[in-house]
C-alpha cells in the first residue's frame, strides 16, 4: 500500500474537522523534540488546541494543524480554561492522584491536560489549581516516562474512553 492510500486528510480538512473536547497544556516544557511529538500526537487525536506555557520551544513544521496559543505563565492559561468551563487535569504522580486506567472522564464535558518540565514535573502551584491529577501506573524500576512519552499515552487513553 502506497501513502497516499492511506486515507489522510488534508490539512484544510483537519482544520474544518470536529475536534475532540481536549486541550493540552504543556507547562515549561523546554525540548523542542518533546514538543514537536506532542503536536504530531495531538494532530492525531485532533486535540482542539495546545497552550504552550513559560519557558518553552516551538518545532519548526509541527504547528500547522493543531491550534496553538502561548501564555507567559501557565498560571493565566489554566485560569482562563476553568473560565471556559475545562476540567484541570495535571498529569502528575501526586498523593491523591488517579490511576489513569481507572479515571472514566464524562464525554460531555471539556478537559485540559497538563504535562509539565521534563525535570520537575507540573508546577506545585499548577496542581494546586486542578481539579484533578491523573498518573500512568508504571511497574519498573523507573518512576516517570518522557513526558512525549507520556502526553501519547494519556492522549491515546482519553481519546478512546471519551468517544465510546
Amino acid at each position: 500500500m502506497a501513502l497516499d492510500e492511506l486515507g489522510r486528510i488534508s490539512l484544510e480538512e483537519f482544520h474544518r474537522s470536529e475536534k475532540s473536547s481536549i486541550v493540552v497544556v504543556l507547562d515549561n516544557i523546554r525540548s523542542q523534540h518533546n514538543i514537536g511529538s506532542i503536536f504530531r500526537t495531538s494532530d492525531a487525536f485532533r486535540i482542539e488546541k495546545i497552550y504552550l506555557c513559560g519557558i518553552t520551544a516551538t518545532a519548526l513544521g509541527s504547528t500547522e494543524s493543531v491550534a496553538w496559543e502561548y501564555s507567559e505563565h501557565t498560571t493565566d492559561a489554566i485560569r482562563a480554561l476553568k473560565k471556559a468551563g475545562y476540567i484541570i487535569a495535571s498529569i502528575e504522580q501526586v498523593e491523591g492522584s488517579k490511576n489513569l486506567v481507572d479515571f472514566i472522564p464524562d464525554p460531555s464535558k471539556k478537559y485540559a491536560l497538563v504535562f509539565g518540565n521534563e525535570i520537575k514535573g507540573v508546577e506545585q502551584e499548577i496542581i494546586d489549581e486542578s481539579d484533578m491529577c491523573l498518573e500512568i501506573p508504571q511497574f519498573g524500576t523507573k518512576h516517570s516516562f518522557n513526558v512525549s512519552v507520556t502526553a501519547g499515552i494519556v492522549l491515546y487513553d482519553m481519546f478512546n474512553k471519551m468517544k465510546k
